[in-house]
């Protein structure tokens, strides 16, 4: 059942007013699911307050580091499905270089960029084009809805594996 996720940096709930953030916080304390950062939303995460920068650098990071023709190649459709005229501001890099770890390490990226009224593109705007590239994006709700779901499919697993051998239910069953 153990998912990874990467978190962007506009999901690092410094101040822990981020209940769905808060959740998913909490199952990565126990070992549940893993949450990680692209060194990019690290950096981003960073800065602003020393609360957000001790937040960040908690989780480990990952890095675009030696990229193959395959990858370089991925990284460009990124880009043209995030910025169809090419990023070009630093954030915009980043936005690219985020989704790109995030495929890269197989982790589901939770964000909260895009699909607004404010801001109709942005991740979650593109994410259904980003699916097809095989990165999946879920806003933090979303990834609670998910965990709670692997949970419930776990423990009915373990239900019936107690049923069909006599074993005892481990005690850790339902309490997730």
């Amino acid at each position: 059942m153990y998912r990874s996720f990467q978190i962007d940096a506009n999901r690092i709930n410094a101040r822990g007013r981020l209940d769905f953030m808060n959740q998913l916080e909490k199952w990565h304390r126990e070992r549940i699911i893993q949450i990680q950062m692209a060194e990019t939303a690290q950096g981003e995460a960073a800065c602003g307050s020393t609360r957000r920068a001790r937040k960040a650098y908690r989780y480990v990071f990952t890095r675009t580091v030696s990229r193959t023709l395959r990858e370089a190649a991925l990284l460009r459709q990124i880009e043209a499905i995030l910025f169809s005229g090419g990023a070009s501001t630093q954030g915009e890099r980043n936005d690219v270089d985020i989704v790109f770890n995030a495929k890269k390490y197989g982790c589901v990226l939770v964000t909260n960029d895009g699909a607004s009224r404010s801001q109709p593109g942005g991740i979650l705007g593109n994410r259904q084009r980003l699916e097809a590239l095989g990165v999946q994006i879920l806003t933090d709700e979303e990834a609670v809805a998910c965990v709670h779901e692997l949970i419930l499919r776990r423990d009915e697993r373990e239900r019936g594996r107690a049923l069909a051998t006599g074993e005892p239910l481990p005690d850790w069953v339902g309490r997730d």
